[in-house]
């Protein structure tokens, strides 16, 4: 069969490419054709666009390049009428991804399934509707959404979270600190982990920060994560990147040997938790104080991290607007750094939360329940 898949940014590639891996068991004809990264090209398949020419965060961001996004939009509708896929796949992304499904279904009989599904239960939950009318399956990837659903009559199915299976997958446990740190040419001391995000606008608004605060620990070296698809080069006006290295491709071994980690707010903080690291959780906003009313307004959660969110309470510590400063970074560090209690009773939250999550193989779930509902749909 034929799969149309859609991935605006660095985690949904990951989770995309493991989701066509797994149909390909399934279904060994399976043929694709997608928007996504190198880790879905890998797979096979016509690539239509790559997400780094997609990933435009923000309003601003989107009214600048409007003429983009609306010839990414084109683009995508014109390869899908061209591809007649037996159905669509949507990884989170759902600006872009809820005006797919509409079209999908004015257009074609194409069933359309959404795994990772939009977070309208932190926000804009005015969404549902269009999940209603556009999407024939949503498979989740936190217990807690099925309820979520359920109370807007939308009968969901939950398959496991997809970032522990890539952290039990990808992570070596086998490999000690002096050969992570001779595999990079790196120094001897111990690790802090700045994780700046996925996107350019991201690391631009919050990594300066994040090294000016991890640089108070002159006992530490500062090891930066960089993005898959964003080159070297971008991060060396942030840093002399002989000082702070930048690492690509290698961001949970980073993790496995940091003894703290700064993580722009995103999926990295659930992964961040789920290899053991203690961290704390930063987010830009402009607007300061006046951002946070916003978010109080228009957000439906108490937190903004995963790692919050699953727990239900305060595991990590999130500065996020205006308490986004090099002071209030570097005490929270020096927390994790100086009091050992602090970091254990985090990592104990942790393991709690893993357990929270519950069943794993989410790809192979999502699989063999798509291939199971084309039999069924097709008949």
């Amino acid at each position: 069969m034929k799969y149309f898949l859609i991935a605006g940014e660095a985690s949904g590639d990951l989770h995309a490419s493991n989701l066509m891996y797994e149909l390909k068991k399934e279904d060994p004809a399976a043929d694709f054709c997608f928007l996504g990264g190198d880790l879905m090209a890998a797979q096979g398949g016509i690539r239509v666009k790559h997400y780094r020419d997609m990933a435009f965060m923000g309003f601003v961001a989107v009214l600048r390049n409007l003429k983009t996004v609306l010839k990414n939009i084109d683009d995508c509708k014109m390869a899908i009428a061209e591809f007649k896929p037996d159905a669509v796949i949507l990884i989170d992304y759902p600006s872009f991804n809820l005006r797919i499904a509409k079209y999908v279904k004015q257009t074609s009989e194409t069933p359309v399934y959404y795994y990772i599904a939009p977070k309208l239960w932190a926000w804009k939950e005015y969404r549902i509707k269009s999940i209603k009318k556009y999407v024939d399956k949503v498979f989740t990837i936190f217990p807690f959404e099925t309820d979520f659903y359920r109370k807007h009559n939308y009968k969901v199915e939950y398959v496991g979270n997809p970032t522990m299976d890539s952290v039990n997958a990808l992570c070596r446990r086998d490999e000690n600190a002096s050969e992570f740190c001779k595999r990079h040419t790196l120094s001897e001391k111990p690790i802090i982990a700045l994780l700046p995000g996925s996107r350019r606008q991201e690391i631009y608004a919050c990594l300066p920060t994040m090294i000016e605060a991890a640089e108070s620990f002159p006992e530490y070296q500062i090891v930066i994560s960089g993005a898959p698809g964003i080159e070297a080069e971008y991060y060396q006006q942030f840093s002399n990147t002989s000082n702070h290295p930048v690492i690509i491709d290698d961001t949970y071994q980073i993790l496995v040997h940091a003894k703290a980690a700064i993580v722009n707010s995103g999926t990295a903080t659930l992964e961040t938790a789920l290899i053991g690291t203690p961290q704390l959780v930063v987010y830009h906003v402009m607007g300061g104080r006046l951002a946070i009313l916003g978010k109080n307004i228009f957000i439906k959660t108490k937190y903004i991290s995963l790692v919050n969110i699953v727990a239900q309470r305060e595991v990590v510590r999130e500065l996020i607007a205006h308490l986004f400063t090099v002071q209030n970074v570097s005490i929270e560090l020096r927390n994790i750094l100086t009091m050992p209690d602090y970091a254990l009773q985090m990592k104990k939250d942790y393991i709690e939360i893993a357990e929270n999550l519950g069943q794993n193989h989410a790809a192979v779930n999502a699989a063999m329940k798509i291939i199971n509902h084309l039999i069924t749909y097709k008949k």
